[in-house]
């Protein structure tokens, strides 16, 4: 079985990079991360156009980036509930952003 440190590639060089932000934040508080995702949320609802967008495009993202380094830990319903979730980010974003929503 390999380690951590024998796996190359994208995934451990993403993991690599990752594992400061990530550290930094689970020292935040736990209402930090609720009060950015609302804050963004907000943004993305009250907003208009791109700005509005910009917000939800960076939630979009951060999820990315959760899903992405969870991925092989995640059975396929978890799986499906963060593409969905992303899915719908996006799209809704792209909806902001270009007057549709």
């Amino acid at each position: 079985m390999e380690t951590r440190g024998e796996r190359g590639g994208l995934r451990a060089a993403v993991e690599r990079r990752s594992a400061a932000p990530v550290v930094f934040l689970h020292r935040l508080p736990r209402w930090t991360l609720l009060v950015a995702v609302f804050v963004l949320l907000v943004i993305g609802m009250a907003g208009t156009g791109w700005v509005a967008a910009a917000g939800v495009l960076v939630l979009a993202v951060a999820l990315a980036w959760f899903a992405y380094l969870n991925w092989p830990r995640l059975d396929v319903q978890g799986r499906a509930l963060r593409l969905v979730a992303l899915t719908l980010l996006v799209v809704f974003a792209l909806g902001r952003g270009i007057g549709r929503f």
